[in-house]
């Protein structure tokens, strides 16, 4: 059986010790945020998420959803009890403005929190998620009046929200999209249309959901320039701010999937329903990215929050399961085999697994440190910076978290051998669980797409610059440091290749388009690499200025996970690079009949 214990010492270290914590404290509005608050919001969340939302983890999977006739859908059992508890102790609106009712606290500090709630239940977890995406784009594009009436709820998880933009003919491809709204003559529209794949589109955790959806006006432009957002409510409200009568939006089924069954992925029929209008008319897709990139980040950090789950279960199988002996000789020699914790192969998985999720958790951290200076920072020039960087770290984080998060679930899954195969055992429901993340909120090769082909030549290179010169910089000013250069020269030679693959892609896509298209997922894969590989040098930098075996050998086991991901992860640049540089000829020169 499965357990899950947050991983609190690393997350202090990641917060307090690699990155500066009094940084995030002297922005404005941040005063109180001492690493003393900090330590008891994460050890409150941490009980919460082992203690009520993991207890309810497998049986919410194997209960999963219930569609009920009229459209109405009940959670899994300790679902709603367990909703209203996380709610009332303010986890939902643990970031949210306090003018709304929420606590103000910072970005880097509600990451965490969500890694661990992803750990514990990823199901769970996307109900509150959604809500989050949904705060973001009311309050950064309705008008007051939405914003007051509306955003309270949200905070508080009285109300929940939704993303309600796929259609059946269409997925990424929003231009095809085809529900409308007409004017109603009373500033309202009537919408028409039907979703699918809505994630939390109908539930009983809240007594109302307030649906974010993509329609069309009736002048619309064709493609996406014809695109609106409008907020239709499950439950118009009344002048009170109470539920009012039923609007027309209803779940039709419940997809039947193969993994985070507990959380509801609705088909949608929007019948005249009442909307009002988000933003400027065809202005949606600019509000639909700001949803959508909250998004990319939430699910990436579920990719992260299942790493750690599994690895947890792996290194707890590994120590317990008895099996052959070490090829050097008997390491128990008292007992009838040895731990498979002694096996090269086992002791090569777990190190993997380990480097990849606290390096993904240095990422993420990093990467939410730049959201509170985006929203926080006093000069213009650091707010642009901030914002240049989580652009062009999203689809990174999304892709990368996510494609490992599934590799590395699997991985514990085989440190398992047969065990891991039977549902009893816990850890088959974290590899099926993951798999969807590589999908959903843009398939991880749109993310490569976006990366090579939006964010390398926005504002002639910008983004790049506030990744590439921080490396550049401490590589330069640690080159003649003889301690450190186990991690100097191999970062040094995989940023050269990234480097080196960035100038290639933006000189060749400009002329060549399926050129840039044909390398985006190894490009995106060398990018995060080379981001790991340099948060992995500075994470051996700080743990190395303290005595290794203090704390049971924590800072000891992070230079030696350092030295690990250095010598045998981080060489794949090289093989990325090849790939990258071979070319499209293989593939867009394939007879498309000889598929």
């Amino acid at each position: 059986m499965t357990s899950y214990s947050a991983p609190l010492r690393d997350m202090r270290f990641v917060y307090n010790e690699l990155f500066d914590a009094q940084a995030i404290t002297d922005l404005p509005g941040f005063d109180d945020v001492t690493p003393d608050l900090i330590d008891a919001i994460l050890e409150e969340a941490a009980k919460v998420c082992e203690n009520e939302l993991f207890p309810i983890n497998r049986s919410g999977d194997e209960e999963g959803c219930h569609y009920h006739q009229g459209g109405n859908v009940t959670t899994p059992e300790g679902f709603r009890e367990c909703y209203r508890s996380y709610a009332e102790g303010g986890w939902i609106g643990l970031s949210g403005d306090p003018e709304y009712g929420g606590q103000g606290l910072p970005a880097s500090i509600s990451t965490l929190l969500e890694e661990m709630v992803c750990s514990a239940n990823i199901a769970f977890g996307t109900y509150a998620g959604l809500s989050r995406g949904a705060y973001r784009a009311i309050a950064a594009f309705a008008g007051d009046d939405l914003k007051r009436r509306y955003l309270p709820k949200l905070t508080s998880g009285e109300w929940s929200g939704t993303m309600c933009l796929t259609e059946p003919q269409c997925g990424t491809d929003l231009g095809l999209l085809r529900t409308r709204a007409e004017p109603d003559g009373h500033g309202t529209y009537q919408l028409t249309g039907n979703k699918i794949f809505i994630s939390a589109g109908e539930h009983d955790l809240t007594e109302n959901i307030i649906h974010l959806v993509l329609a069309r006006l009736p002048d619309a432009p064709a493609g996406i320039r014809g695109i609106s957002l409008f907020l239709v409510p499950k439950f118009l409200s009344n002048v009170d701010g109470g539920i009012g009568e039923r609007n027309g939006i209803y779940c039709t089924a419940l997809e039947n999937k193969m993994g985070i069954k507990a959380s509801s992925t609705c088909a949608m029929s929007i019948e005249n329903a009442k909307g009002w209008l988000v933003g400027h008319a065809n202005k949606g897709m600019q509000a639909m990215f700001v949803m959508m990139n909250d998004a990319r980040l939430g699910v990436g950090i579920q990719g992260l929050g299942l790493s750690e789950s599994a690895y947890q279960a792996a290194v707890a199988y590994a120590r317990d399961r008895l099996q052959g002996r070490a090829l050097s000789g008997a390491q128990y020699p008292e007992q009838a085999a040895d731990p498979i914790l002694v096996h090269p192969d086992i002791r090569r998985t777990l190190l993997t697994m380990r480097a990849l999720t606290e390096g993904n958790r240095a990422m993420a951290t990093w990467i939410a440190r730049h959201i509170d200076l985006r929203e926080r920072a006093e000069e213009d020039a650091e707010r642009t910076a901030a914002d240049d960087f989580v652009q062009l770290m999203t689809p990174i984080a999304k892709a990368f978290f996510t494609d490992y998060g599934f590799d590395i679930t699997n991985m514990g899954l085989q440190v398992h051998g047969g065990h891991g195969y039977i549902r009893e055992t816990g850890v088959e429901q974290y590899v099926r669980d993951a798999r969807i993340a590589q999908i959903y909120e843009g398939t991880n090769g749109i993310q490569a797409l976006d990366l090579v082909g939006r964010k390398l030549s926005a504002h002639t290179g910008r983004y790049l610059r506030r990744f590439f010169h921080p490396v550049q910089s401490w590589i330069e000013s640690h080159a003649f440091n003889t301690e450190l250069q186990p991690f100097v020269t191999p970062l040094a030679k995989a940023f050269g290749r990234l480097q080196l693959a960035s100038v290639h892609i933006a000189q060749i896509g400009m002329k060549y388009p399926n050129e840039a298209a044909a390398a985006a997922g190894e490009y995106l894969r060398l990018f995060g690499l080379v981001t790991l590989g340099y948060l992995w040098a500075r994470m051996a930098e700080v743990a190395m200025t303290h005595d290794q075996e203090a704390e049971g050998g924590f800072y000891a086991a992070k230079v030696a996970t350092a030295e690990h991901y250095m010598q045998r992860i981080l060489p794949q640049t090289g093989s990325l690079f090849a790939a990258i540089m071979a070319g499209a000829s293989t593939m867009m020169e394939f007879p498309e009949d000889a598929f």
